[in-house]
């Protein structure tokens, strides 16, 4: 079926699939790769939001410095694309695997459209 992702979305993420795209005027550009995202306890927000900013080495203060290289982050409370395990679940980020997340973070500029459902 076709996705529900917008168009102007320049990342989408399917949470109930698993997955998510680049995509460039509604097109796919890049994936769909595997991701995994919140727990029940922390979910990963769904709708539309902005790339707000990026940060190529981060650490989560928040989670005793835990590595999260090539953050994209959707929105100011915390979420965010970047390196980690596919298999594991998130305090709400979407985690991809190292090369995807290069990907995205070189991929991403402030003020594009991501699209989660």
């Amino acid at each position: 079926p076709p996705s529900p992702c917008p168009a102007s979305a320049h990342a989408c993420v399917d949470l109930d699939g698993h997955t998510s795209w680049l995509q460039d005027g509604g097109q796919r550009s890049y994936g769909p790769v595997p991701i995994s995202s919140g727990s029940a306890d922390q979910p990963t927000p769904r709708g539309s939001f902005h790339v707000v900013r990026k940060v190529e080495n981060e650490v989560s203060r928040e989670f005793n410095n835990a590595p999260m290289p090539y953050s994209v982050y959707f929105t100011n409370q915390g979420h965010a694309f970047h390196a980690g395990s596919p298999s594991v679940e998130s305090a709400g980020c979407i985690h991809l695997n190292n090369d995807s997340a290069k990907k995205y973070f070189d991929s991403l500029n402030i003020g594009d459209e991501v699209f989660i459902y």
